[in-house]
């Protein structure tokens, strides 16, 4: 980014971003500086990225006019500690209205991918159109500026994302990488394909620990438009760690939100796993597509209880000192260190274990392996998987595909590489398709045509006004377990403040795991210190606020009615009695929700799309 010394530091306009476009189609490549329209743009993002999409009329996913943007946030590649994130937006083939028309969605990762992309002098990236042949494309840092090409990329067909990864560095050191897996190139029967994206450690050490960005189908994008990769190649430029900027990443690391994910070792929790023990205390761990026993069965899935047979080890992504992955490594025979099995947090070991009627952590790890050697995306398969057990449990004598049922593993396995391949369609196109086309929707545990994440839907009414990942744009999935919120006042209260204020990370290029509110002063201090820029907290927070308003105004445009605004029917007709948090969402419950929403942000939306007609 270029920042015109002659203008105030807070004035958008006094900010040019680089972008690249690259026509997949005629292979013509151009560059331009543009200037920020507003924070949003100058944020980045999904904050700039819908705003490019917003001027497009798009009706189908899988058409030429979609593109697939790739971008950074102000902070990725900077100094600041979790300033790593990429951005992946387009029009979603997996998440889509009533009346068919694709949602705008974004999907982010870390690793390091982001940071390379930025330091080529790329701030965005907009691919057009479609390839006719398989291509990967290279970015890289140039003495004039950046330098781009398409490679032929037939040999990589057929691999695996980290397969194809490690192909790539052999060609391209100093360099990190995006990459689709099977599911991708198998766009046509998988909506759920992931980008899968390249970290420090997966090089170095050669075994797949990947960073993904899932949620959406932005690989299934790639896919149809036949780019197997991106490479992004350049020096290191992190910047200078000054006292001041010593004191952000010393607040980063240690403030409470981020605090509670580090190592166990540290005092911390143990990334996101630690939240197994909190939810189970109130039987509220997802088991059996959603639908908790009220039995102690997921304490196999504790720590203590994982570690009798594997070695936890946490790591971090580039930089970062919080270290909240835990990486499971098999022990060998003589009980030293053996080879990777999986990443094991609490989204995939849940969806992938308790929530298929698995408690083996050896099982739950090949899954999670599988799912990321295909590269699909582990919410919204795992979701999907689950309902198909439960409609099998439910009609024995008709089962759908293998007959698998909850806790039948092998079966389960089959069905998951079946899907990655491209011979599930059923499964690949999602639970909302599914569901409909066998006319059993109250069980498929979706909002809006995106599958859940691993929390129960009757603990977190925030689901409906979500804008993508359920508890990733809307932060509000542990209110009622931790906070016991369960009224009206309090639900449209968060939801229309600081919930949705989650989704400033997806623009400023941060990890969520900072947790902190977007007002915070130290966002304010390490925009200050890593750019230059001075925006005040308030002006942070009505850019946030403007930007995910517009992703809602978006929905409506293609076409998401009021009826689309609710939970899983099940929740409301027949509510859980073994969970034993209060069970407050009622018909009415979301009637008066939803009144009350929509009577805040709707008058703050009018006016931030563009009309196209």
């Amino acid at each position: 980014m270029i920042i015109l010394g002659e203008k105030s530091k807070n004035d958008p306009s006094a900010v040019l971003y680089h972008r690249c476009t690259i026509d997949l189609d005629t292979q013509t490549i151009t560059f331009e500086d543009l200037p920020c329209r507003n924070l949003e743009d100058v944020m980045g993002g999904f904050g700039r990225s819908f705003q490019v999409l917003a001027e497009r009329k798009i009706e189908n996913a899988y058409c030429r006019e979609n593109p697939l943007i790739v971008n950074t946030g102000l902070l990725t590649g900077t100094s600041v500690m979790t300033g790593l994130r990429a951005y992946f937006s387009a029009y979603s083939p997996l998440k889509q209205s009533g009346k068919g028309l694709p949602a705008a969605m974004w999907s982010a990762g870390s690793g390091n991918f982001g940071n390379k992309l930025k330091w080529t002098g790329i701030d965005e990236v907009i691919f057009e159109n479609c390839s006719r042949s398989p291509v990967y494309a290279v970015l890289r840092e140039g003495e004039l500026g950046p330098l781009v090409e398409l490679i032929p990329a037939d040999h990589l067909l057929g691999l695996s994302g980290h397969e194809k990864i490690m192909s790539l560095q052999k060609d391209y050191s100093n360099a990190h990488f995006a990459a689709i897996g099977p599911a991708g190139e198998n766009y046509q029967s998988v909506y759920m394909g992931a980008v899968i994206l390249s970290t420090d450690n997966q090089l170095k050490s050669g075994e797949p620990k990947n960073r993904f960005a899932g949620r959406g189908g932005m690989g299934s994008m790639m896919g149809y438009k036949n780019l197997l990769a991106i490479v992004a190649q350049s020096s290191d430029k992190p910047g200078k760690i000054t006292p001041a900027m010593r004191d952000v990443n010393h607040d980063v690391l240690k403030n409470g939100g981020s605090a509670r994910f580090q190592p166990v070792s540290q005092g911390g929790g143990g990334g996101t796993w630690a939240n197994i023990e909190v939810l189970q205390a109130f039987h509220a761990v997802p088991m059996n597509n959603f639908r908790p026993k009220g039995n102690d069965d997921v304490e196999q899935q504790f720590r203590d209880h994982v570690e009798k047979d594997f070695e936890v080890v946490s790591e971090g992504c580039y930089r970062c000192g919080i270290r909240c992955h835990n990486n499971l490594f098999n022990r060998n025979p003589d009980g030293s260190r053996g080879p990777l099995a999986a990443k094991y947090d609490f989204e995939p070991l849940i969806l992938f274990g308790s929530n298929l009627g698995l408690y083996d952590a050896a099982q739950t790890c090949e899954l999670i392996h599988l799912c990321d050697q295909l590269g699909m995306d582990a919410i919204s398969l795992g979701a999907t998987l689950s309902y198909v057990l439960d409609y099998n449990e439910r009609h024995p004598e008709k089962p759908l595909f293998n007959g698998a049922t909850f806790g039948q593993f092998d079966a389960i396995r089959a069905l998951m590489e079946e899907t990655g391949r491209g011979e599930r369609e059923e499964i690949g196109k999602g639970v909302k398709r599914l569901s409909e086309q066998l006319g059993e929707t109250s069980y498929a545990v979706h909002v809006k045509g995106l599958e859940l994440p691993a929390y129960l839907p009757e603990t977190n009414p925030g689901y409906i006004f979500a804008i993508a990942g359920g508890h990733m744009s809307m932060g509000t999935h542990m209110l009622l377990a931790k906070e016991g919120k369960c009224s009206v006042e309090e639900w449209v209260q968060v939801i229309t403040t600081q919930g949705l204020l989650q989704v400033g990370y997806d623009m400023l290029g941060l990890c969520k795991f900072v947790g902190v509110g977007m007002g915070h002063d130290l966002i304010v201090r390490a925009t200050r210190e890593a750019t230059g820029l001075e925006f005040t907290s308030a002006e942070i927070v009505a850019a946030v606020r403007r930007a995910y308003l517009r992703g809602l105004a978006l929905e409506l445009r293609q076409g998401f009615e009021d009826a689309e605004y609710t939970l899983p029917a099940q929740i409301i007709d027949s509510p859980n009695p073994n969970v034993t948090l209060p069970n407050f969402i009622t018909a009415e419950f979301i009637a008066q929700l939803k009144l009350r929403v929509w009577s805040v942000f709707l008058p703050e939306m009018e006016g931030l799309l563009p009309d196209l007609d």
